[in-house]
């Protein structure tokens, strides 16, 4: 995933010849992300993020990065430490651009980081918190590809974990990877991932 979003935002930005500093910056920070260096994108992002104190980007991208590392690791200090980074972040983006459905995507998945983490003791209190934040961001955004994705990938999750049935979402993931075909972000910078995910689940669904 890191990669595709990394290699669409270059491609694209590289066309254009004439760069504010924030674009040059952007692209800087994807870059460092693609060579796995997340940390020093993270960073980047937040240098960014201090300049450009009306843009909710640079701070989503903080806390997409520390949540996708957090994902990767089992050591709960590492954890807390990435999400609560995340979490910063991801309050500071809100507080610049609130009901923003890519933003209500992106605290679900810090929600899920910390079920996936320890479902025994988060489950409870984060599900809940995530199925109402996606509920809320499909009223909004009800074709949002990442909204329909995402919410169904965590009702799957959920469902599976429960017995039930998982067809009604796997239904959703198909329209997702259809609406993620036609979908065109507001600017080069805008989210723009997810696309690969949805295919992969979808095979899965059809399994």
């Amino acid at each position: 995933m890191i990669r595709l979003i990394v290699l669409y935002v270059l491609l694209i930005a590289n066309a254009v010849t004439a760069q504010t500093k924030y674009e040059t910056g952007m692209q800087k920070a994807f870059a460092l992300w693609g060579e796995n260096k997340s940390a020093e994108a993270s960073a980047m992002f937040e240098r960014i993020a201090a300049v450009e104190k009306d843009n909710w980007l640079p701070n989503y991208y903080v806390a997409l990065i520390n949540t996708t590392d957090a994902f990767m690791t089992k050591d709960k200090e590492k954890l807390s430490g990435l999400l609560a980074k995340a979490q910063q972040a991801q309050d500071a983006a809100t507080l610049i651009s609130p009901d923003n459905p890519e933003l209500m995507v992106m605290q679900c998945l810090i929600y899920t980081a910390w079920i996936v983490y320890d479902p025994m003791t988060n489950g409870m209190k984060y599900s809940a918190k995530a199925n109402e934040l996606y509920a809320k961001a499909k009223i909004l955004a009800p074709n949002n590809p990442r909204v329909v994705f995402s919410k169904a990938e965590f009702e799957i999750g959920g469902a599976a974990y429960f017995g039930q049935d998982t067809a009604p979402m796997c239904k959703e993931i198909e329209r997702a990877v259809g609406l993620f075909a036609t979908f065109k972000p507001e600017t080069t910078f805008h989210p723009n991932w997810g696309a690969d995910r949805a295919q992969e689940k979808l095979k899965e669904c059809k399994k």
